[in-house]
């Protein structure tokens, strides 16, 4: 482990860190000139959960605040985008704004009357309100009910359908990149600070005078938004939604992969969803492991949790 630990010290130096993250980003450019259909298609799931959990990240890592229905959040950019495509035969690319105002719409319902709750309490209101979209999508019509959205239309960029599985990789590869910025600049600015003291001490912060219903509230928006944004791209990729994606099983993976990379630190956050997404398909096809891969790969989990307690690549102070 303390080997582990070096090499993310070293990592984490700016004359390195900026060089492998473009080698990173350089292979991963690469990768479809290489890797099969199926090989992608994992990679694309992985990308997904990097940026669901990069959207989490924000309430949960930056700011301390406890969520568990954060499917909810991307759910309402998928239906969102979903409805405007199917039933009022819109573009795709205008439906994402739509999909942010809602997402920010939701966000302030839900957040603002109860974003003063803490701990427990926050965690079974956020579940409550998932469940609450989930049923609501269940049982409307417009969201298709039990049965969802089938047959979204697929978009075109400059000419170009979107319809291999190459097309959507690098599209979620920009948008993962995209995610990382924006994750930096939050991190990094007094906003993301006010969020930091928050997460260590709510009633210190207050007392330092930081508004910490505000900013509680605006890390819930753009989380939110993230989701939301996450949510109407997977919308069109898949060509289909329905309630059973957004159920608390999806909500408790995304936090898994948070916590188990390390909350707060965006190259954990990555690899924790990367190891949660990938890991299980290692396995697939080994005979006698590959029925029970879930199996180790839950014992796995445990070892992790043991001997990394913090996540697999926590913040630069855990690993002092």
């Amino acid at each position: 482990m303390k080997i582990i630990d070096k090499a993310y010290r070293l990592m984490d130096n700016k004359k390195y860190k900026y060089g492998t993250f473009l080698g990173i980003f350089a292979l991963a450019v690469l990768m479809p000139l290489i890797l099969d259909d199926y090989t992608l298609n994992v990679m694309w799931n992985a990308m997904f959960y990097m940026l669901l959990a990069l959207g989490l990240n924000i309430i949960v890592g930056y700011c301390g605040l406890c969520d568990l229905g954060y499917a909810a959040k991307f759910a309402i950019g998928a239906y969102t985008t979903g409805i405007l495509i199917k039933t009022f035969a819109w573009s795709f690319w205008l439906t994402l704004p739509v999909s942010i105002v809602v997402s920010v719409i939701a966000a302030v319902a839900i957040g603002a009357p109860t974003l003063k709750l803490r701990s427990d309490y926050l965690a079974i209101v956020t579940l409550g309100f998932a469940e609450i979209v989930r049923i609501t999508a269940r049982n409307l019509k417009i969201t298709g009910s039990s049965s969802g959205l089938n047959a979204i239309e697929r978009p075109s960029i400059l000419g170009l359908h979107l319809t291999k599985i190459s097309h959507w990789y690098y599209i979620f590869l920009l948008l993962v990149v995209l995610f990382i910025l924006v994750s930096y600049r939050i991190r990094h600015s007094r906003f993301g600070r006010a969020l930091s003291y928050i997460r260590e001490d709510e009633d210190a912060a207050q007392a330092m005078g930081v508004n910490t219903t505000k900013y509680k509230l605006y890390a819930y928006i753009i989380g939110a938004v993230l989701g939301g944004i996450t949510g109407s791209f997977f919308a069109v990729k898949m060509t289909s939604i329905s309630p059973n994606s957004f159920d608390f099983t999806q909500s408790a993976n995304i936090l898994l992969a948070v916590i188990l990379g390390g909350m707060g630190k965006i190259p954990g956050v990555i690899i924790g969803a990367a190891f949660f997404a990938i890991f299980p398909e290692l396995f697939r096809d080994v005979p006698i492991i590959g029925d029970m891969r879930m199996f180790f790969f839950g014992l796995l989990l445990v070892v992790v949790m043991i001997t990394r307690p913090q996540g697999l690549w926590p913040e630069r102070k855990t690993l002092r």
